[in-house]
């Protein structure tokens, strides 16, 4: 499948981009760390309504930069391919007429979050997938297995990125352009290993060397109201809004 968006405008500043994980109540059973419930979410997209600003896939918010600005934008990703993405996350999405990044991890697609300790949490199946994308979501990858790719050899690596290209693409017949390093860990041979691979960009959490293949990500959570949004907005205003 071709691969068109390359995204080559270099990144002069860090677009800001919201990390999300699992939609759901805090007595949900397996509910991982980092649940929000569908309440907040809704409040918290809300709350950058308000302020004249939209949510955006990362896909979007890098071919707004390419075009010149990114002013109003914010990225919107969610990590895991979580079942509740598309039961929960999506209505208020479309409701509000955002868009958001899912990443999924292809071996799991379907079943449930084999990598992750406690109780098993459902995953979106492929017709879940071909569903959100349809809607306007961007499905990106999180591997095959969601490894920790900077402990992993070289083929391992490559096996990770490429193969699960392939079956998210088979699944969503559009371009997988984006990837989440699973776990927040990425290394300089892992970024190189991305970029070899094709993808257009990748999401980290807290890189060392930000940029394209390895974007800073900010952290949302259940306790996240109008004052704590605000302080993270400023904060990666005054953390990140520079050359890089």
């Amino acid at each position: 499948m071709n691969h068109p968006e390359n995204f080559e405008r270099p990144i002069t500043a860090m677009p800001m981009v919201l990390m999300y994980r699992s939609i759901g109540r805090n007595d949900d059973r397996g509910a991982p760390p980092g649940t929000v419930t569908p309440e907040r979410l809704e409040r918290q997209l809300r709350w950058l309504q308000a302020r004249r600003l939209r949510g955006v896939s990362v896909g979007e918010l890098l071919r707004a930069h390419a075009q010149g600005s990114t002013r109003g934008l914010v990225g919107l990703t969610f990590d895991g391919g979580y079942a509740d993405f598309a039961t929960r996350a999506v209505p208020v999405l479309v409701r509000l007429g955002f868009t958001a990044t899912v990443f999924a991890v292809a071996r799991y697609v379907g079943g449930y979050d084999g990598w992750a300790a406690g109780t098993p949490r459902p995953l979106m199946t492929a017709n879940q997938l071909r569903a959100v994308a349809d809607f306007g979501m961007e499905v990106g990858s999180q591997g095959m297995r969601h490894l920790s790719l900077p402990a992993a050899s070289d083929e391992e690596v490559r096996d990770e990125l490429r193969e699960s290209r392939f079956v998210l693409e088979e699944i969503v017949q559009r371009p997988v352009t984006g990837f989440a390093y699973p776990h927040g860990h990425v290394s300089p041979r892992v970024v190189t290993e991305v970029r070899i691979a094709g993808y257009g960009y990748a999401c980290a959490i807290r890189p060392e060397e930000p940029g394209r293949h390895a974007l800073a990500r900010t952290y949302v959570g259940e306790r996240d109201r109008s004052l704590l949004l605000r302080a993270k907005v400023v904060r990666h205003e005054l953390q990140w809004m520079v050359r890089v």
